[in-house]
């Protein structure tokens, strides 16, 4: 472990996603790059006579429950939350390619797991039980399914984590929030692994108060695909949401000793809150703190306004949503076409509450990762405020594919509270490119050639004997590991190692 006085650099070398629009990243992934909606109509909140009768949950099988769960951890189980914090935190400590020890706790690796509220649908249960005098009916799991840190608790038996083991809860800001505590954790050296994310329950008994609150959109239970609609001049409110994300954070020097995948680089974070004052409320953000809190990411990462490239908003469909776009347009110092491009998860999934910035933080490192950015729906017509700071052509509304280095992802939650991330694109050096390409080819190596004779000049069919079938993996490999797409003319360029090492390095844009 480093002394706590260090500044370790961290990465994102694992990511998991439960999402009301796909459940595992490759679902999330095709369904953010399609534009695809998870919001639906829900009978139940009909029959409560909800004014909002829609909502983004994800659609989770009794099949895949059992991947993840114990028939005796399923006994008497009714947590949501927990069930969907498990699964995205495994399948992101699963894509980071860490093992787990069943012997020994891991003190190098900790979780902070944040929640709002959690294992709703369980208290409910109890309380019946408890009202009609069958309290011995409860079962012995009743607290862990409803205590505040129950996901990071049942995540931590599943992983053997040894560091420290939380959750924390600042409403919607939640998610970012864990994420900027866990960065923070590893940059001053007290953790090598943190896995970070956030969860929220779903359903009638979350959703009712904002039901009440008459924040939510109601003329659209027949159409709910368009119901959430940020950035938008018809926004009518936040469409309710559940869900859970997770990333693995990692220092540098770990990841690179274990060749793990990293898909981008976390370079700055702040957290703040407006304190309810200067405009600041219980339901709404203090402006000032917004923008400090944005100003106070840039110099944590080091940088200006006008290297971000791009913004993943909290971006809700209501009212605020030309107030945040304001904020950042003085924060940034930048307006007019001169503005970053911005988009919003929101209308695809719906406010997912305590998880929506862990689960947007998910689509930040992705389209990083993938060089792409995913298309504002529902935003036919822009917001006449918006396009009085920004022009129309940042609002992205269909697929972008381009060259993004930098994203800034920020949170804004009831009670005045502020979280802000800027992601940077992992560019690899030459070496790191070498390394992983060797990891590649010694896996198709014949029996009779040994990894030592894997150099530079190699030819890949003539001095390593790779037939024909196993360059073609390799080629699969060599995309899936980088990123990138080859065309035929890469391919017939790719003799040697050194070829595939310069055809990389293009394709990164080194």
């Amino acid at each position: 472990m480093h002394s706590k006085n260090s500044k370790n650099r961290v990465v994102v070398t694992g990511i998991g996603v439960v999402a009301p629009n796909g459940v595992g990243i490759q679902a999330f992934t095709e369904a953010i790059q399609k534009g695809k909606s998870g919001i639906g109509f829900f009978p139940e909140l009909k029959e409560l006579h909800f004014s909002c009768q829609i909502g983004g949950m994800p659609i989770i099988s009794e099949e895949l429950k059992r991947k993840y769960f114990t028939e005796l951890q399923l006994k008497n189980f009714n947590s949501s939350g927990i069930l969907y914090g498990v699964i995205a935190g495994m399948d992101a400590w699963k894509d980071a390619g860490l093992e787990i020890n069943n012997e020994n706790p891991d003190y190098d690796s900790g979780t902070i797991f944040g929640v709002g509220t959690l294992g709703v649908d369980k208290y409910r249960e109890s309380i019946h039980l408890i009202d009609a005098g069958k309290t011995r009916r409860l079962g012995s799991t009743s607290v862990q399914q409803t205590m505040s840190s129950g996901v990071s608790a049942y995540l931590c038996g599943m992983l053997g984590l040894g560091n420290i083991v939380t959750s924390n809860s600042s409403a919607c800001t939640t998610g970012t929030e864990a994420i900027a505590l866990a960065y923070e954790r590893i940059k001053t050296g007290k953790a090598k692994r943190m896995l970070a994310g956030s969860t929220s329950d779903g359903g009638p008994y979350v959703w009712a108060g904002f039901d009440a609150m008459r924040i939510l959109p109601h003329s659209y239970n027949e159409n709910p695909t368009n119901a959430s609609q940020p950035l938008s001049a018809n926004a009518s409110g936040f469409v309710p949401g559940c869900g859970a994300g997770a990333l693995v954070l990692e220092s540098l020097e770990s990841a690179e000793a274990r060749g793990a995948t990293i898909y981008a680089e976390i370079i700055g974070s702040a957290i703040n809150s407006g304190g309810q004052r200067n405009g600041g409320s219980m339901t709404a953000p203090n402006p000032f703190a917004v923008q400090r809190c944005i100003t106070d990411a840039l110099n944590d990462a080091g940088i200006t306004g006008n290297e971000i490239d791009a913004i993943n908003g909290h971006l809700t469909a209501t009212t605020k949503d030309a107030e945040e776009v304001q904020n950042w347009a003085k924060a940034l110092g930048r307006e007019g076409s001169d503005f970053p491009l911005i988009n919003s998860l929101k209308g695809m999934t719906g406010h997912c509450l305590s998880a929506s910035g862990s689960i947007e933080a998910v689509a930040s490192v992705l389209q990083l990762h993938k060089q792409f950015l995913f298309p504002n729906i529902n935003c036919e017509t822009i917001h006449p405020n918006i396009l009085k700071v920004i022009d129309a052509e940042c609002i992205p509304r269909k697929l972008k594919n381009g060259a993004f280095n930098t994203i800034a992802k920020a949170s804004f939650g009831f009670g005045d509270v502020n979280a802000c991330l800027i992601f940077k694109k992992n560019n690899m050096t030459e070496k790191e490119i070498y390394s992983k390409l060797e990891s590649i080819i010694k896996e198709y190596l014949p029996e009779d050639v040994s990894i030592e004779q894997i150099k530079p000049e190699s030819n890949l069919t003539k001095e390593l004997n790779i037939n024909s079938s196993h360059l073609v993996d390799i080629i699969l490999d060599l995309e899936d590991t980088f990123s990138l797409t080859l065309t035929n003319e890469d391919m017939e360029q790719l003799h040697t190692v050194e070829d595939a090492v310069r055809i990389i390095k293009l394709k990164l844009d080194f």
